[in-house]
């Protein structure tokens, strides 16, 4: 093979690489915001999840791991008893939602908060579930911290960020109350029983999946007076980023490639 072009094709690997790289990364810090009805600041911070760990309450021991679940797609879908698919997010440690939204000024009851990740993928949730949630669902935390990786499914990372390769990330920290091993696993019957339908999240708009709420990266945690009124239909779907690619910056890297190919092109007739 010609050596221009296996050095075109190496540059283009690398792009490739550095591009999700910066696309999907461990956050480190998180900002909260607090809006009007009317969409104006009312108040916000920035904080670090070191600040997190030594000033507000620390959910988790770093050695109880959490679940979630995935679809069902035999049998009830709704697996009321929690026995299939579940999604290990490891023995994380981590900081309550309600403890992030308090430090500007917290939820009313007509509120919501957004949980939000750099690719634009967000859920949101009332002030009940924030504030008096039911043991079945447990508190909404934001986890920092990562005692033990998995075994089975998608890896974690150990330690902090950026070790703990998907931190900062939100995990419910549910009872063990439903299932028979004895795990605490916010299954998808407890995400029927404890959430509205339009926090719900399913896999394909048919399949109720809890793990589709459990958000990686989180870089902001906003606040929205008598609720939020952006584009919903399904709770991780507003921003105007695009869903279809299996890899954020997609679009980004195929850029690159066309100009890349251009470049290589006027680069041959110059010859």
């Amino acid at each position: 093979m010609n050596q221009n072009i296996v050095r075109w094709i190496s540059l283009f690997l690398v792009l490739v690489f550095a591009t999700c790289l910066v696309q999907a990364a461990p956050t480190t810090e998180v900002h909260v915001i607090l809006y009007t009805e009317a969409g104006t600041t009312l108040d916000e911070t920035t904080v670090t999840y070191q600040w997190l760990a030594q000033n507000l309450p620390v959910y988790g021991d770093g050695v109880t791991h959490y679940y979630h679940q995935g679809p069902v797609f035999e049998g009830d879908k709704w697996d009321k008893n929690e026995t299939t698919n579940f999604k290990d997010r490891g023995a994380v440690k981590g900081t309550d939602i309600k403890d992030l939204c308090d430090l500007v000024g917290g939820m009313s009851p007509d509120d919501e908060v957004m949980v939000h990740a750099p690719d634009g993928y967000h859920v949101e949730f009332g002030y009940t579930n924030v504030y008096e949630p039911e043991p079945q669902q447990g508190p909404i935390v934001l986890c920092w911290y990562n005692g033990e990786d998995t075994e089975v499914g998608e890896r974690q990372g150990k330690g902090y960020p950026p070790d703990y390769y998907t931190g900062m990330r939100l995990v419910f920290f549910a009872d063990n109350s439903s299932n028979s091993e004895g795990k605490h696993v916010f299954g998808n019957w407890d995400m029927r029983e404890c959430l509205p339908e339009k926090s719900q999240h399913f896999f394909g708009d048919l399949y109720p999946s809890t793990g589709g709420l459990s958000v990686k990266w989180v870089d902001e945690i906003m606040i929205y007076r008598g609720g939020y009124t952006g584009e919903v239909g399904g709770p991780a779907k507003s921003m105007a980023s695009p869903t279809s690619s299996p890899l954020p910056g997609f679009e980004l890297v195929f850029a690159i490639a066309g100009l890349m190919l251009a470049f290589y092109a006027l680069m041959r007739r110059a010859r």
